[in-house]
């Protein structure tokens, strides 16, 4: 269980959510059970591009949308 103090509050989605201080997208992403190959991410209103995603640290108050990549036909 994590101490408040080491938590911090974001938006997924609409959605409030917490993660734990310092977690970065991917590590994110992967305790959500997010495939990273097939999500596209905006961060805080821009498109982030994949080659960012290891070294952008989740920070109170961001806002995420989270897209899954669907095929099909």
């Amino acid at each position: 269980m994590l101490n408040q103090i080491d938590e911090i509050s974001l938006q997924i989605n609409g959605n409030p959510q917490t993660c734990s201080h310092q977690t970065t997208l991917p590590q994110l992403l992967t305790d959500l059970g997010i495939n990273l190959r097939l999500v596209a991410v905006e961060y805080n209103g821009e498109i982030l591009h994949r080659q960012f995603w290891e070294q952008t640290e989740i920070k109170e108050g961001d806002r995420l949308e989270i897209v899954t990549i669907v095929g099909g036909g």
